[in-house]
């Protein structure tokens, strides 16, 4: 183990020396480590992380004002996300930084860094998530997934079940309309009428009495994961409990 440390080290330090890696966080630093990749270790240090300590609302994950008992943090609700199908929603940490250059670098390159799935495992194991028994990603509708050439919320999907263990199921959930993409200053109400609906899952058996975990890159209003938590209550999903990289 100690030679394999040392060994990731000599060769973290040959790749810094000879194909340095700029940090697409900021300007100026450059990635040191393949497991920190697209950011560097001070934007990964400046971004942040939740540590499963704050006060939020226990279903949506919106920060709250104040500080709340251990026993206390169940009954925080910011009564906006009554109305949505999920059991709850967490993200790892905010949409800036080092998280905020993840995503974009994701929707580019189909690869998910090292640093990234520790923190999408270590999120999903503090509670409500880690009553989840079945891992799913929101899917991209066909046409989408063609011209991207991959869904990265499945392949953010992919490497927490390789994490954590828990079984995978690709293929349940389908997109079944091709919404056109959220805007900027689009607001709540619009959002969730261009997803209303485009979602169908197709083999509700395998989806009947779990406790679903869905995937995504980024919670903004919660539209898209509510519509989907929507088709699989309706197909007989227990839970559905939400985890995306960041919130905005």
């Amino acid at each position: 183990m100690l030679l394999a440390r040392q060994l990731d080290k000599l060769y973290d330090a040959t790749l810094a020396l000879l194909y340095p890696q700029a940090c697409a966080a900021c300007d100026d630093g450059h990635v040191e480590r393949r497991a920190d990749a697209p950011a560097c270790a001070a934007c990964w240090q400046q971004t942040r992380i939740f540590t499963g300590a704050e006060t939020c609302c226990w279903k949506c994950g919106a920060l709250a004002l104040g500080e709340v008992t251990a026993d206390e943090r169940e009954s925080v609700r910011c009564r906006r996300c009554d109305a949505a199908a999920y059991t709850s929603a967490r993200a790892i940490g905010m949409y800036e930084g080092a998280l905020r250059a993840s995503v974009l670098t994701l929707k580019r390159e189909a690869h998910v860094g090292a640093r990234l799935a520790r923190l999408l495992c270590a999120t999903q194991r503090r509670p409500p998530l880690d009553a989840a028994t079945l891992i799913a990603p929101v899917p991209l509708h066909p046409e989408r997934e063609r011209e991207r050439g991959f869904n990265q919320a499945t392949l953010l999907a992919r490497a927490l079940a390789q994490q954590t263990g828990l079984p995978l199921d690709e293929w349940s959930c389908a997109r079944i309309t091709h919404t056109p993409q959220h805007r900027a200053g689009m607001d709540a109400r619009a959002r969730h009428e261009t997803v209303a609906a485009a979602f169908q899952v197709t083999r509700p058996r395998l989806i009947a009495g779990e406790r679903v975990l869905l995937i995504d890159d980024v919670f903004t209003t919660g539209a898209t994961v509510a519509a989907c938590a929507h088709a699989l209550k309706e197909a007989g999903a227990a839970d559905v409990f939400v985890l995306t990289v960041a919130r905005a």
